[in-house]
C-alpha cells in the first residue's frame, strides 16, 4: 500500500494542541500564513506519496552497495533526492539568509513526518544534514556558516554525525580520533568511526562530517573532546570543491532494516586521499567544547528521530487499516451470512484503535514540542523564551524515547492484524517493523534518554518542570469532569489517575537520586514510559475537548471530530489505565532489578 498524508489529522493538531496561530504571530514567521502552511503541507504531501514512498520498498529490496571505498545508492534515489533539494525542502526551518525558508519548527515537524513516514531509508540523509545546519548555526564562526550552510540548504551537500568508535560505543570518553594542529591553523584528523548515517553516498557533491577528535594535551574524558568540520573534498580557498581528502569509507553494515541507509564505517588519516596523510580538517568554536556543540546537533536528531517513530507508526497503521478493510476472513461474532472483513472482529478493531490512538498521541506531544521550541526561539519575552525551552528539553527525551518504544510496537501489532501474511516480505508490513527497531536504539538508546530524563530533566531543577506540566494536565482533567458522565467521566477519572501516578513517580524518584541512585536509575526506563503515556493521555484529552467544541459550532466534519473522542477514550481505558501500575514499578524498581548478583545471570 502506498502512504497517504493524514493532512486533516496534523493541521489539527497544529491548531487546536500546538497553538499554531499564535506561532504565526511570533517575530520572524508572520510568512507563515494560514495559506502558506496549507500549500506547503499539500505539496509536501505530494512529493512524498508520488516521489518518494513509491521507493520505500526499493530500498529494502535493493539496498546501498558499497564497492572499492564508494557507495551506490538504491536505483531512484538520486533523482528523488534531486527532487526533493530543488523543491526547496531541506531549508524549510532554516535561516532565509543562507537559502532557507524560515519556517517555524511546527510547520516543519508535519513535513519531516510525512518524508519519514514515506522512506525512512531516504530521510536519514536530509535529517542528519538539519542536524550539521544546526550545530553550525550555533556553533561555527561566520565563515564557517558562509562557507557550508547554503551548500547544505539546497542540497549540494549532505551533513553527518561522527561520535561513536569500536571501542568507545556510547561512551565518548573513550574516544580516540586524534587531531593534530598544523602551522597554517588547521588539523589533520586521524581515527576511526563506526555507525555513520550517509558517511558515504552518492546523492550529493560532498558530504561534510563533524567529526569529535582529541587535540593534543586535552583533559581525559568528554572535558578533551573538540568538534572538526572534515568535508569529504577539501574546500579551496573561493569556495569551490577541491582535492579528494584522507576519509575513506572501509565499508557499510548488512541490517535489519533501513537497507537503503548506507551506515559507514569511516577512516581518517590513512592516506586515502589526495592530500597526503591525514584528513584535513578545521576546528568549531573552542578547543574541548565539542561534545558541547555535538550535543546541538544530537537533540535535533533526538527530536528527528522522534519524528521517525511517529511516522513508521503511521505508515504501519495506514496498511494495517487498509488491509483489514479488505481482507475476508471468518463470520462475525454476533453471526452473519458469510465471512466478513476482519475490521469487524473485535480484536482487529482493538489492534487499530492501539496503533491508531498511541500513534496519534505521540504526534501530538511532538507537535507541542516543536511548538515550545519556536516559542523559545523567537518569543519577544525573555521569561518566555526560558519557561519554553525547559519545556521543550524535557518534551525532547520523552519524544524520542516513548514514540519510537510505541512504534516497535504499532509496526509489530501491525504485523499481527495481517496474520500470516504480515510475515511474508511481499505484503511490506514486515519492512516497517524492520526498520521500526532501530528507533529506540540510535541517538542514544532509550536506557540513554531515560538516564538524561531522569538526572539532568527532573532530579537536576527537582522535578519543576515535570510538576508544572502536571498542573496542567490537573487542569485538562478538571475540565474533563466538567463535562459530565459517559466518555467524558471516563477520560477524567484515567487522567486523574495518571496524573497523582506521575506525581508520585517524581516524587519518589528527586529523593531516590539522591539517597539511593542505583534504585532511581533502574526506574528511569519505566519514568519515561509512565511520563509519555500520562502525557500522551493528556494530548488526546485536549484533542477531545476542542473536537467536542468544534461539534457544537456544527462543524461539517462532524465524522472525524467524532473519531477523536472515541480514540482519546479509548487510550485513556486501554493504555493510560496501566499508568497506576507503571508508577508502582518505579516506586519498587530498584529491589527487583538488583535482587540478583551479576554472577546470577
Amino acid at each position: 500500500m502506498s502512504y497517504e498524508a493524514p493532512l486533516r489529522e496534523m493541521r489539527f493538531v497544529m491548531e487546536e494542541l500546538a497553538g499554531l496561530r499564535s506561532v504565526q504571530k511570533l517575530p520572524g514567521f508572520e510568512e507563515a500564513s494560514g495559506e502558506t502552511v496549507d500549500a506547503v503541507l499539500q505539496e509536501c504531501a505530494r512529493l512524498t506519496s508520488e516521489v518518494i514512498a513509491p521507493l520505500n520498498a526499493t530500498g529494502d529490496r535493493q539496498p546501498s552497495t558499497w564497492a572499492a571505498g564508494e557507495v551506490t545508492m538504491t536505483p531512484g534515489f538520486r533523482a528523488a533526492f534531486r527532487a526533493f533539494a530543488e523543491g526547496g525542502w531541506q531549508g524549510l526551518p532554516h535561516s532565509p539568509r543562507f537559502g532557507g525558508q524560515g519556517l517555524p519548527k511546527l510547520v516543519a515537524t508535519p513535513c519531516h513526518e510525512m518524508l519519514q513516514a514515506a522512506n525512512l531509508s531516504f530521510a536519514l540523509c536530509p535529517m542528519l544534514t538539519d542536524g550539521t545546519i544546526e550545530a553550525l548555526m550555533t556553533a561555527g564562526s561566520e565563515r564557517q556558516q558562509s562557507t557550508y550552510v547554503p551548500h547544505m540548504i539546497d542540497g549540494s551537500w549532505t551533513g553527518t554525525m561522527n561520535l561513536t568508535e569500536p571501542q568507545a560505543g556510547s561512551d565518548l570518553a573513550q574516544v580516540r580520533t586524534r587531531a593534530v594542529p598544523q602551522p597554517d591553523g588547521s588539523y589533520r584528523l586521524f581515527g576511526q568511526k563506526i555507525f555513520i548515517t550517509y558517511g558515504e553516498h552518492d546523492l550529493s557533491d560532498n558530504i561534510i562530517h563533524l567529526v569529535l577528535a582529541r587535540i593534543p594535551g586535552a583533559p581525559d574524558g568528554v572535558k578533551g573532546l573538540s568538534l572538526f568540520i572534515v568535508p569529504k573534498y577539501v574546500i579551496g580557498p573561493d569556495g569551490s570543491r577541491g582535492a579528494r581528502n584522507d576519509v575513506y569509507c572501509a565499508s557499510i553494515e548488512h541490517k535489519l532494516g533501513i537497507k537503503a541507509s548506507p551506515t559507514a564505517v569511516l577512516i581518517y588519516g590513512e592516506g586515502h586521499g589526495q592530500i597526503g596523510n591525514g584528513a584535513v580538517a578545521e576546528i568549531v568554536g573552542e578547543p574541548n567544547r565539542g561534545l558541547e556543540y555535538m550535543f546541538i546537533m544530537m537533540n535535533a536528531a533526538r527530536f528527528g528521530v522522534g519524528i521517525q517513530g511517529v511516522a513508521v507508526a503511521e505508515r504501519a497503521y495506514q496498511q494495517a487499516a487498509s488491509f483489514a478493510r479488505e481482507r475476508l476472513q471468518s463470520r462475525a461474532v454476533q453471526g452473519s451470512s458469510g465471512p466478513v472483513p476482519i475490521i469487524e472482529h473485535p480484536d482487529v478493531r482493538r489492534m487499530l484503535m492501539l496503533m491508531k490512538s498511541q500513534t496519534q498521541a505521540a504526534r501530538a506531544m511532538a507537535y507541542v514540542g516543536a511548538s515550545q521550541a519556536d516559542l523559545a526561539h523567537a518569543h519577544p519575552d525573555a521569561q518566555v523564551r526560558a519557561k519554553s525551552q525547559a519545556a521543550y528539553e524535557y518534551l525532547v527525551p520523552i519524544i524520542k524515547g516513548w514514540s519510537t518504544e510505541m512504534a516497535v510496537e504499532v509496526a509489530s501489532l501491525g504485523i499481527q492484524v495481517h496474520g500470516g501474511m504480515g510475515y511474508i516480505e511481499e505484503t511490506g508490513a514486515a519492512q516497517h517493523y524492520r526498520d521500526a527497531r532501530i528507533l529506540p536504539i540510535y541517538e542514544g538508546t532509550t536506557a540513554i534518554q531515560a538516564n538524561d530524563f531522569l538526572a539532568r530533566k527532573t532530579a537536576r531543577d527537582s522535578g519543576a518542570v515535570a510538576h508544572a506540566l502536571i498542573a496542567q494536565v490537573r487542569e485538562t482533567a478538571a475540565l474533563l469532569k466538567k463535562r459530565g458522565d459517559g466518555e467524558w467521566s471516563a477520560m477524567h477519572d484515567r487522567l486523574h489517575a495518571g496524573a497523582d501516578a506521575y506525581e508520585r513517580a517524581v516524587k519518589y524518584l528527586v529523593q531516590a537520586f539522591g539517597s539511593d541512585v542505583r534504585a532511581a536509575f533502574c526506574g528511569a526506563v519505566p519514568y519515561l514510559r509512565l511520563a509519555g503515556t500520562v502525557l500522551g493521555g493528556w494530548q488526546l484529552a485536549r484533542s477531545a475537548l476542542a473536537a467536542d467544541a468544534a461539534l457544537a459550532t456544527g462543524s461539517p466534519d462532524a465524522a472525524f471530530l467524532r473519531a477523536k473522542i472515541g480514540t482519546a477514550r479509548f487510550f485513556s481505558e486501554h493504555v493510560l489505565s496501566q499508568a497506576p501500575g507503571v508508577a508502582e514499578s518505579i516506586l519498587s524498581a530498584g529491589a527487583g532489578a538488583l535482587a540478583l548478583d551479576a554472577a546470577d545471570f
